[in-house]
């Protein structure tokens, strides 16, 4: 009886640890410069353009942690090859923080082209933004 309860209760945790190792292809993050601090609170919309309609479809939306991180977009068990926009709905959160801003949201286009991470982080005051790619 022992064995059959350890041998289900080490079934249960590998499923557990197995689950949670999930890889993801794109991650992003957003540095409040004007703070010196992560932009915590911000939802980042993710599209996908077709070249063919010339349109972008919606693919997710997430919110930023604590460290102003998202870095689970786009599950890598399939390919992502593509062309994407993420677009950081910038206007909530500086009226969240009692201040004016020029850009109420901000889009980044960007090209996947193989199975690397990519990592599309953008640094941010209520007057300007810059951005790169990351690793």
């Amino acid at each position: 009886m022992k064995a059959i309860f350890y041998t289900l209760l080490f079934l249960l945790l590998s499923t557990g640890i197995f689950a949670q190792n999930s890889k993801y292809q794109l991650s992003s993050h957003i540095l409040d410069i004007s703070k010196g601090a992560p932009a915590s609170g911000v939802s980042i919309k993710l599209e996908k353009y077709d070249e063919k309609s010339k349109l972008c479809s919606f693919v997710e939306e997430k919110i930023t942690d604590s460290n102003g991180r998202i870095s689970d977009f786009l599950a890598s068990n399939k390919s992502n090859v593509g062309i994407y926009k993420l677009t950081y709905l910038t206007s909530p959160y500086f009226k969240k923080n009692n201040l004016e801003s020029f850009y109420p949201f901000i889009e980044v286009v960007f090209q996947i082209k193989d199975n690397n991470h990519y990592h599309v982080p953008i640094t941010l005051s209520a007057y300007g933004y810059s951005t790169y790619r990351g690793n």
